[in-house]
């Protein structure tokens, strides 16, 4: 199955008076967010992201939500509403526009930068539309009107979606810093005002429901930071995401003051951070940045480095630099400051990066030893505030693990929504709202799509299981060639093993019994060439199972000669 209901059916026809909401991605995960609202026949898309692979996922390179509940709706959708520029709310926009390229992409004019330079590395030229927030635009059954909201990139929005089956408010991803770097606030007026006029459906961030309190705001890492950079020997390489342009703008900030340099490394940092400077919302000090083969011929105590890889991503730039992979050869006095929190699911591939620097004698500086970041999304105290303000008459949580979802859903009731009218949805699950009431009606199906180097949706959990097996529990090949004419073995059998630490002649001892095994088998009738392969499986698997306690690949051979 591709979705946690195997009790749910499709879906029935949408009503006339309903307003649909299915969410292809970002429900009981952490990125792949994309939300798809539909009435009277047509399709509004909000965000459409990736979700980047975990341990589990090998030689998979990114996530994509499952388009197959649009693929044959492409014609109906009116546009895609994007919330703001990190890779979980845009980075699958190549994607779908592969398959329709003309689809109208809306979005704040960083955001819509930000994809655009993305979807010139694929050879799309898409049709934008910049907005900004108070704007309102009528696209067909569908009245948008958006809302400025506080992230840790700039120009995040909220969008409130006005039909005739009612109304939609969705926050994206969102906190409510009361002292932002850029001054730009959550437009707690603009929430409250479209809660007297009536919130029908309000789609919430989870992504810090469970932590209690206030989410701390920017400036006040800012002194962390030039600490960091007091104290700091040698080189400072600083690792954050290549569009979180407040941190970056922090640390630009923090080396002026120190007197040294920067320069970026890895090509999405110098892209985004070229974009986000070019339209004035990074501001960067004068003869500050430098190239980065200029670095090596400089002194290291005036150095910075902003690269990518703060979630231990193998191919970005930090985790290179901690398997001595890289041009950077880190070292005794170096201090790496992880600007950024875990997402979860990473945390064993940040700690082995976090290891692998420090066995080279860096410094290294993270949120668990000091106060060197702050979330971009609201905690328990901002979301109850927010559902305070907005009254909704129903609730949708978004963005999260199951757990985050949870605990949002959890403060809407306290709040007093009526339980019974808060959805918990996972990916596929469809959300029917009619009447004024949401509702679960069915279920689509919503898989991982792979892209798995140039292959896209080609790679499936089968074949990432037997990647897995690879990798985890080895490899055995058995070749045995039979007479044709007497069905006697006629050479091997042939066993090649790879991943054990056991020494080759250990796996002679399965030999008589594969050859047992096909004696009887030819002995009742059996001549089937992948029949026989079976049976040469079974017998190398019952002992290699028992003897060495492992399940290998087992890869069998027969031959007819």
């Amino acid at each position: 199955m591709s979705h946690p209901h195997p009790e749910l059916t499709a879906p029935p026809a949408l009503p006339d008076n309903g307003l649909r909401v299915v969410a292809l991605g970002g429900l009981g995960e952490v990125g792949r967010n994309m939300a798809v609202v539909e009435t009277k026949g047509r399709l509004l898309v909000i965000d459409c992201g990736v979700l980047f692979p975990e341990d589990h996922h090998p030689g998979v390179d990114l996530i994509l939500p499952d388009f197959t509940y649009i693929e044959d709706r492409l014609d109906d959708i009116e546009a895609i509403v994007l919330t703001h520029g990190h890779e979980d709310h845009i980075g699958a926009v190549p994607y779908l526009l592969r398959m329709k390229g003309d689809i109208p992409l809306i979005g704040s004019t960083l955001t819509l930068a930000l994809v655009e330079a993305k979807l010139k590395e694929h050879r799309i030229k898409p049709f934008t539309m910049a907005v900004k927030e108070g704007q309102r635009e009528k696209l067909g059954v569908f009245d948008l009107e958006f809302v400025a909201v506080n992230h840790s990139i700039p120009d995040a929005l909220a969008v409130f979606v006005r039909t005739e089956a009612g109304t939609l408010l969705h926050t994206g991803d969102f906190k409510m810093d009361q002292l932002p770097l850029d001054g730009r606030l959550t437009d707690l007026r603009a929430f409250a005002r479209l809660g007297e006029e009536g919130v029908d459906l309000f789609l919430t961030d989870s992504t810090n429901a469970d932590v209690p309190g206030f989410t701390t705001p920017e400036l006040e890492i800012a002194p962390a930071i030039d600490k960091v950079f007091r104290h700091a020997e040698r080189r400072i390489i600083v690792a954050c995401f290549s569009s979180h342009v407040h941190r970056v703008q922090q640390v630009l900030n923090a080396a002026e003051k120190a007197g040294r340099k920067v320069a970026m490394v890895g090509r999405s940092m110098v892209r985004n951070m070229g974009i986000a400077a070019d339209l004035g919302y990074l501001h960067v000090p004068e003869d500050i940045l430098v190239d980065i083969k200029r670095v090596n011929d400089m002194p290291d105590e005036e150095v910075v480095l902003i690269c990518t890889g703060s979630q231990g991503e193998p191919m970005a730039a930090l985790s290179r630099m901690a398997n001595r992979e890289h041009r950077i050869d880190v070292g005794p006095g170096d201090t790496v400051l992880l600007a950024s929190s875990l997402i979860p699911g990473n945390e064993n591939a940040v700690y082995r990066v976090i290891n692998g620097l420090m066995r080279h004698g860096a410094n290294v500086v993270h949120k668990g030893n000091a106060k060197v970041h702050v979330s971009g999304h609201a905690s328990a105290g901002e979301l109850l505030y927010c559902y305070n303000i907005v009254k909704p008459r129903n609730v949708m949580p978004v963005h999260g693990e199951w757990r985050h979802m949870w605990a949002n859903s959890r403060l809407a009731i306290q709040t007093g929504v009526p339980e019974d009218h808060v959805v918990l949805a996972e990916d596929g699950v469809v959300v029917d709202l009619v009447d004024g009431k949401a509702s679960v009606v069915g279920v689509v199906d919503c898989g991982y799509v792979y892209v798995d180097g140039s292959s896209v949706g080609g790679a499936d959990e089968a074949l990432l299981k037997d990647r897995r097996i690879l990798r985890d529990e080895g490899f055995i090949s058995c070749i045995v060639v039979i007479d044709s004419a007497t069905g006697k073995i006629a050479s091997g059998p042939q066993i090649t093993a790879r991943g054990f630490v056991e020494d080759d002649e250990i796996f002679q001892q399965v030999i008589p019994k594969v050859e047992r095994a096909i004696e009887e088998a030819v002995a009742n009738g059996v001549r089937d060439d992948q029949q026989l392969q079976q049976i040469v499986r079974r017998a190398v698997g019952s002992w290699v199972g028992g003897k060495i306690r492992r399940r290998p690949m087992i890869i069998p051979v027969v031959l007819q000669a």
